[in-house]
This record gives structure tokens, C-alpha cells and sequence, in this order.
């Protein structure tokens, strides 16, 4: 299980192993390198940790517990949970800020407890089976117990092809389950409990603009300052917007002089180049900054490898470029600080703003009417949004059916054509109303809130864990660095929450209270230009370089998708896709389900893993019938 997650921790591993329980780690050292070995146990040995992640106020925590007579044998963060647990049990959760997925063993009691942070920046998998819980941070060191065997769970494909990713818990993988954020298991033999010990809540509260733009610029900078702890060198990762440039604008003034920034970009028509943008803000922050592009030839050939290190199909093909830019930044640095989780904080992505236009058109021109597609193509116009051009025909539509897809439009290919793209003989698992279910609930959970809340809250639980972070972990973690995430601070995320809308999204204009706030850490050429995201000219290279070998993989006599898939629509999807370059997400996604079944299930791909380190070990030896791996 060990060697098949060492990329996560090259710097060493070990494992504790005592009766039923067994516990592994794959040491990536950032604080305490010298002392901070896991797993890790109390001063008597009753109570281990095996934990990945960053306690961010691990300090004010280890000073409050060595208060109260706790004995600390190493600086490291991970200790701070084992005494703190012997504080609070699982109340520990509730003080602890940062990013994280654990399982601790307590002996005297027998309990296991897994738990995962509160936005899963962190992931953590399990999966009962033959009478054992294993328990990962990737799901192939799952499937090294020869004992879990990988099968699919069909109904959920349906679910991929919806969303294109895999929200809520489950996983393509029969019996591997996601824990949630923000919950923890707990299990003793025979009883399995799982349990939520946080959300966010959008109750507004009565504050003026400008309390809430000084409390704002404290928890900004608080944020930034906590997430540079460490005793190794970190860098920056720039994506050329406002998130990422404020993150480096708050950290430049406590940094060190030798800082460095890193970003990838392309000269490729219709894709905007990041570069010169992240070189600014580089350069008006001081740091050695470097940049990279990469080819169709690179992108085609980390695509296996991609599908292997991500294990849930995502359609996001920014994840490869990231893969190449931290590969770039592992050569200097071991941690990068990005701005991921501002957009899903203060309301930064253009559909928020198309939506509440829409739901305002809506309440003035009431149900489907001329007069309101005469709106909706004015609107149109003011937004220059293809996304509110899509949603036309929605004026008469409740609300949480056309936000389910992030595509903001239910008629998208995949959604319009179901019956189509579906073979009869599989149609009967690819039950729509299964794979909404997930947004559905937390729509009904968010119903009180203001619509642009809604939104935020269900982006919150469902795009940002299941898509962006886990992207962002798979990604750096293959190449052996860190990311952090300041914005997603908790407190900051519930300090967000509790602003009313009209400070998030006001007229024409998004994240409209943090733009306020960074006007003096982000260069004006950033704050005012039109949001693009890390873009990857993928749509163009599925209609050149790649598309015989898309095509090929797709379409082959071989291909395992054959056994779902309407041949003809797929061609048809080529056919429209060559001439037009609609359904390049589309194909995407196939391509990444198709490599999905030949990497886990027909093993037609073999990744090597990097060879741990000798492993330190302490107890008896493991009884692998009985074990808790990790």
C-alpha cells in the first residue's frame, strides 16, 4: 500500500503495526524534518497518528496543551493532534485550522477515527471488505490489498457524464467511498458511525461595507501569514488572476528575499496566455519567477499517467498543466501557496452573476414569455455571456434543475442526447435522477438561503472538493510538493459566508468586496481584466494533433466504453466537434473514462512508483486479514 502512494512522501516511511490495527505513512517533511516521523504515538504508546495535511495554528495549540501538563517529544504539528485529542476526543476537530486527513488509533478503547478537513482540501478513501476497513489518501493503495478487487459501479458513469466529475461520496469504484469534508468515521469492531462536525452556514449578519472590508483585510493577511509556516522553502504558484496574486501580494513583505513564482502558459489562438500577467505580478513582488509551456505531444502522453494519479474521472484538463508547472517548481521548492477558493468564496465565476440576472428577469417578467427571451437576449448582450445565451430556454425553469450542471446548462450534449448516447442494454443504470440526487439535497439544505448563496454553498460541497482540490492534490502530490490554499481558510470561508450578497456580486461585477480590499496588494491590470482561468488549448488539439488518437482510442474494437456507448453518437460527436469545436469537453471526458478502464481495470498500463525508503517499523507483524492501512 506504501509504495504505491510514495510519490506522496518520498523523504521516508514507516509503520506501525499492533494486533488488528495497521497504520502507514509516506513522509513528505516540511516541518519538524528532523523529529517528525510517522506514524506517531503519545508518551505511552496507547494512542497513533497517521496524518497528512498542515495544522496551521499548531503553535498557539502546542503552547495552550504544554499549559496543561501534556509532554511534547517532537516541533512537529502532527503531535498536536494526538494530545489535543487527549483533551477534547473528538472535539479536537473543532480547534484545529489547516488542511487535513488522519486516522488515529485509540488502543484503551478501541476505536479508530478517521477524520478529513472541512472543504477536502485533503482526501481520504475507504472500503469495508472481508471483515477490514482500509482506509488511503489515494484509492490505488486500496487496491493493493489483493483482497479489494477493482470493479466499476455503472450507475455512476451516468453521474461523471452529468457533472464531469464525481460529486458527493461515491466513487467509479464499486465499494471505495469518499470521506466527506468536514466529517469523521469512527469505527470499533463491528459498528462503523460516520458523522458531520461542520458546515457553513450563509445566515447573514447586520455589518457595514466598511467593518467588513477591515475584518476582511485582518483575516486576508492572518491567512497568508499562517499558511507560510515551514521549515522548507515555499513558492508560489501564479495563474496570472486575482487569487493567486493577492496570495503573493499578502506574503511578499514577510517573505524571504530568494522567493519564487511559478506559472505555464500558451501562445495558441483563442487561449489566453497567462504569462505576461503572473510575469507582473512577479515582478512587482520581487520574486525569481519561472514559466513553462508544454505541447499536445505532452499533454497526449501524461494522459494515462494523468488518469492513474487522479483515480476519479475529472474532466480537468488545467490538472495536466499543473502536473508540469509543479514538476517545474519541485526543483526549487518542496510547498506551493496558490489562490485556489476564492471564486467559491466571494462569488468569482461570471455564471453566479448570469444567474441571479436571470432569476431577476424571472421575478419581473414572470413565467416564459416573448417579452422574457426579448430579456434574456438583452441581458445577453450587456454579460457578452454565452452561458446566459444557453440558458435561454430556462426562464420557466426552476432554479436547482439548470444550475445542477457547472455548465449552468442542462441541455449540454451529454444531458439532451441520454437516451442517444446510451446503449439499451446499459440504459437501465444510467438513471438521471440518481445522479442529481447529491446537488439536489444540498439544495434542499441551502433552501432558505439567498440564490446567490445556493449557489456559493453547493459549489462549496460538490465542484470545490470533487473537482478543483482534488485535482490541485492529485496533481502537486505526484510530483512530491505541497500545495496550500490560504483562501480557503476556514474562518475565512465562514466570514464569507456571513456577508450579505450585495457584497459578493454588485451590478455587473463579481467577487466585489475582495476586489475592494486587494486594490492595494493586486495591480490594477489584474483586478479590471475579464476572468479567464488557467486555459489549456485542449479544444484545439482534439481537433488536430490529438484527434486521430482520441478518435482511435474511442472508437477501436477494443475500446471498453464500446460495452455503454452508441458508436454512431460518438462519431456524430467528432463530426460536429471538427467543424465547430463544440464538444471538445465531451470528448474529454470519454477519453479519460476510456483510459480509466484500461489503467485500473484491464491494467493495460503499468506506473511505476518511486521506491520508498527503507521502512521503520514498531509493533508486531501485520495480519493483512485484519488490518487498518493507511
Amino acid at each position: 500500500m506504501l509504495r504505491t502512494i510514495a510519490h506522496r512522501g518520498p523523504d521516508g516511511d514507516g509503520i506501525h503495526v499492533s494486533g488488528q490495527v495497521g497504520l502507514g505513512h509516506c513522509r513528505l517533511a516540511i516541518i519538524d524534518p528532523q523529529t517528525g516521523q510517522q506514524p506517531l504515538s503519545n508518551e505511552d504508546d496507547t494512542i497513533w497518528i497517521t496524518f497528512n495535511g498542515e495544522i496551521y495554528n499548531y503553535q498557539h495549540l502546542r503552547a495552550d496543551l504544554i499549559a496543561r501538563g501534556h509532554r511534547f517529544k517532537t516541533r512537529s504539528d502532527t503531535e498536536v493532534i494526538i494530545h489535543l485529542y487527549e483533551e477534547r476526543g473528538v472535539g479536537c476537530l473543532e480547534k484545529l485550522r489547516g488542511m487535513f486527513a488522519f486516522a488515529l488509533w485509540d488502543s484503551p478503547r478501541k476505536l479508530l477515527l478517521l477524520a478529513r478537513d472541512r472543504v477536502g482540501i485533503k482526501p481520504l478513501y475507504y472500503t469495508v471488505n472481508h471483515g477490514s476497513l482500509l482506509f488511503a489518501s489515494e484509492i490505488k493503495a486500496l487496491l493493493a490489498d489483493p483482497t479489494v478487487r477493482a470493479e466499476i459501479a455503472p450507475e455512476m458513469i451516468d453521474r461523471f457524464l452529468t457533472f464531469y466529475y464525481m460529486p458527493g461520496e461515491d466513487t467509479l469504484f464499486r465499494n471505495v467511498r469518499k470521506l466527506l469534508p468536514g466529517y469523521y468515521l469512527q469505527a470499533r469492531t463491528g459498528s462503523i458511525t460516520v458523522q458531520k462536525y461542520w458546515d457553513l452556514d450563509f445566515s447573514p449578519r447586520n455589518v457595514s461595507f466598511r467593518q467588513a472590508s477591515t475584518e476582511l483585510t485582518g483575516l486576508f493577511e492572518e491567512s497568508v501569514k499562517l499558511h507560510m509556516i515551514s521549515d522548507v522553502p515555499i513558492g508560489f504558484l501564479l495563474s496570472g488572476g486575482v487569487d493567486s496574486s493577492a496570495v503573493l501580494g499578502y506574503a511578499a513583505p514577510k517573505s524571504e528575499p530568494s522567493m519564487s513564482s511559478y506559472t505555464l502558459g500558451f501562445s495558441a489562438p483563442g487561449v489566453a496566455d497567462e504569462r505576461p500577467y503572473a510575469s507582473l505580478v512577479a515582478r512587482r513582488n520581487g520574486t525569481a519567477h519561472h514559466d513553462l509551456t508544454i505541447s499536445a505531444k505532452d499533454f497526449q502522453s501524461f494522459l494515462p499517467r494523468y488518469v492513474w494519479h487522479m483515480e476519479e474521472p475529472v474532466c480537468e484538463p488545467p490538472g495536466i498543466a499543473l502536473f508540469f508547472v509543479t514538476r517545474m517548481a519541485r526543483t526549487f521548492v518542496k510547498v506551493l501557496l496558490s489562490g485556489e477558493g476564492g471564486d467559491e468564496a466571494f462569488a468569482g465565476y461570471q455564471n453566479y452573476r448570469s444567474l441571479l440576472w436571470l432569476e431577476r428577469l424571472k421575478s419581473l417578467l414572470g413565467p416564459f414569455t416573448p417579452l422574457a427571451r426579448t430579456g434574456l437576449t438583452a441581458l445577453n448582450y450587456l454579460l457578452r455571456s454565452n452561458r446566459v445565451a444557453r440558458i435561454a430556454p430556462l426562464v420557466d425553469i426552476p432554479f436547482d434543475f439548470y444550475y445542477y450542471s457547472r455548465t449552468s446548462n442542462p441541455f449540454s450534449f451529454f444531458n439532451s442526447h441520454h437516451n442517444a448516447l446510451y446503449l439499451e442494454a446499459f440504459r437501465g443504470w444510467a438513471d438521471k435522477r440518481k445522479s442529481v440526487e447529491i446537488l439536489q439535497n444540498y439544495f434542499e439544505h441551502a433552501g432558505s438561503y439567498h440564490t446567490l448563496d445556493k449557489m456559493l454553498y453547493v459549489d462549496t460541497k460538490t465542484w470545490l472538493p470533487d473537482d478543483l482540490l482534488v485535482k490541485a492534490d492529485k496533481m502537486t502530490m505526484a510530483t512530491s510538493v505541497e500545495l496550500r490554499v490560504p483562501l480557503l481558510d476556514h474562518k475565512l470561508l465562514e466570514f464569507a459566508a456571513s456577508l450579505p450578497p450585495e457584497f459578493k456580486v454588485r451590478r455587473f461585477t463579481t467577487k466585489y468586496i475582495a476586489k475592494k480590499v486587494l486594490e492595494q496588494r493586486v495591480p490594477q491590470e489584474i483586478l479590471n481584466r475579464r476572468k479567464t482561468g488557467f486555459s489549456v488549448p485542449y479544444a484545439a488539439w482534439l481537433r488536430n494533433e490529438l484527434r486521430e488518437w482520441v478518435y482511435s482510442l474511442l472508437l477501436d474494437a477494443t475500446a471498453a466504453t464500446a460495452q455503454y456507448f452508441n458508436r454512431r453518437v460518438i462519431e456524430q460527436m467528432f463530426e460536429d466537434d471538427y467543424r465547430s469545436g463544440v464538444h471538445a469537453r465531451e470528448l474529454f471526458s470519454l477519453a479519460a473514462l476510456e483510459l480509466w478502464h484500461r489503467v485500473f481495470l484491464k491494467k493495460e498500463y503499468v506506473f511505476e512508483p518511486i521506491a520508498p525508503r527503507a521502512s521503520k517499523r514498531s509493533g508486531e507483524n501485520v495480519n493483512a486479514g485484519h488490518a487498518y492501512g493507511y
